[in-house]
């Protein structure tokens, strides 16, 4: 399905053009923002996609989560890339183009661009105004680098553009985001990106592992409270966009390991018995009542290879960090 340029984002003469592309324009069919929390919130128990933490200050909190000390797989994936990127070229590379699913900073993909030299790189995330300053900042830093902007989510069903050239397309997904969803609807996404990929098509991808609990909750805990205030941005959202009368200082950010399930898991915690408004819909919280706001699940090597695998993948390279914290894989579409 081609893609509609929907604008060119640039400003000044000496900077570069970001193509624009939006698959979130029409809301036809699409749940609004009240819509998709009022339906988690009325239900029972509780809960709040992941994707909703994602508004422009949602996205800053997050690039700020990957600084922290405790937040051991953001240093750990970029060590990998920054390792193994000869090898990565070797076996990705060539004729190709980069679409990075959740590019948010786009700092990542900085460190495969000189290596990989593609030709159109898209970038594809949810927040639309962090998405166009992002990507304006690499077109403006990398003259020679067609780059594209899609908004768009793809928790959802969505389209890859359809570029120019004959370039094989590789996916880039780091961060190990493909945690932020069961096995079964991360199987989902990549059967929806294997079915988009012609044979030979590749992915590229970052998965954090399973391992000791007193890491895995440092780092969804870390000390100076950036976890905790991107948590609480749910919150600012119902009142600041919904017009919830609410408040962040009621809620408390909670983020455990559940070993059982092989991930973690966080939640807003009610501090007092509460009720609010939204649209025709009364909350009624209990003190002590909890929001679940995501899920992080974590995988040994051999189970997330299985898993690409049922989606139609062939593994083709993986690399590693010498503690076993973090993998990266690399996948190709075989028929």
């Amino acid at each position: 399905m081609s893609q509609a340029l929907i604008s060119a984002f640039s400003s000044p003469s000496n900077r570069h053009r970001v193509r624009f592309h939006d698959q979130m324009a029409d809301p036809a069919g699409e749940q609004s923002l009240l819509e998709a929390i009022t339906v988690g919130l009325t239900d029972s128990p509780r809960w709040i996609s992941p994707k909703h933490f994602y508004n422009h200050r949602g996205s800053e909190l997050f690039d700020q989560i990957c600084q922290q000390p405790e937040y051991y797989p953001t240093r750990t994936e970029e060590a990998i890339l920054e390792s193994s990127v000869a090898d990565i070229a070797a076996r990705a590379g060539g004729e190709i183009d980069l679409i990075e699913l959740g590019s948010g900073a786009s700092h990542k993909i900085r460190l495969l661009l000189d290596a990989l030299r593609p030709h159109h790189y898209v970038g594809v995330d949810i927040s639309r105004d962090f998405l166009l300053e992002n990507t304006q900042r690499l077109a403006d830093d990398y003259p020679w680098l067609s780059v594209h902007a899609l908004c768009a989510d793809f928790t959802a069903p969505f389209s890859l553009l359809e570029l120019e050239g004959d370039a094989r397309p590789v996916v880039f997904f780091p961060g190990s985001s493909i945690g932020n969803f069961t096995p079964r609807e991360a199987g989902e996404l990549l059967g929806r990106v294997h079915d988009q990929l012609p044979p030979g098509g590749g992915l590229l991808i970052g998965v954090d592992r399973i391992k000791d609990r007193n890491r895995l909750e440092a780092a969804y805990n870390d000390a100076a409270g950036v976890t905790r205030e991107f948590n609480l941005n749910l919150i600012h959202r119902l009142r600041d966009e919904l017009d919830a009368e609410v408040s962040p200082e009621d809620f408390e950010h909670l983020a455990f390991y559940n070993e059982s399930a092989s991930r973690i898991e966080m939640h807003l915690v009610s501090q007092r018995d509460q009720t609010f408004s939204l649209d025709d819909q009364t909350i009624a919280l209990t003190a002590g009542e909890h929001i679940h706001t995501e899920n992080s699940w974590k995988y040994s090597r051999a189970g997330f290879e299985t898993l690409a695998g049922h989606a139609g993948f062939t593994l083709q390279g993986h690399w590693s960090d010498d503690q076993g914290l973090f993998d990266v894989h690399y996948f190709e579409r075989s028929t």
